[in-house]
């Protein structure tokens, strides 16, 4: 499959979502559920890690391919681009500056 943008992969997912009844609208959708929903993605993708379980069915990839999936549909949902608000994101974050010792983490 060729490159496609984050606003053609939005696309695919709002026309998935029209076919399978999942909803294009703000109106068709509890915005709860779906953050809900990305969020057991999330934890699903932690489990396959855990499990070293890294392809296949239920494995990380398959997973963290779920919660962008569920995360453009929501994005489509509300015509967030989210090409924009990624790249304003990252360019925040060149100049932002973590306290790593007030979190209970370890980074390398």
């Amino acid at each position: 499959m060729q490159n496609l943008s984050i606003k053609q992969f939005t696309e695919m997912i709002l026309k998935l979502a029209e076919e399978k009844g999942f909803g294009t609208e703000p109106k068709d959708i509890n915005t709860m559920e779906k953050i809900a929903l990305i969020h057991g993605e999330v934890s699903e993708a932690m489990e396959a890690y855990r499990h070293k379980k890294m392809d296949g069915k239920d494995g990380l990839a398959e997973e963290l391919a779920d919660i962008v999936i569920r995360v453009f549909h929501l994005a489509g949902i509300y015509k967030i681009d989210l090409e924009k608000e990624i790249l304003s994101k990252l360019e925040n974050d060149k100049n932002r500056k973590w306290k790593w010792e007030d979190y209970n983490e370890t980074h390398s």
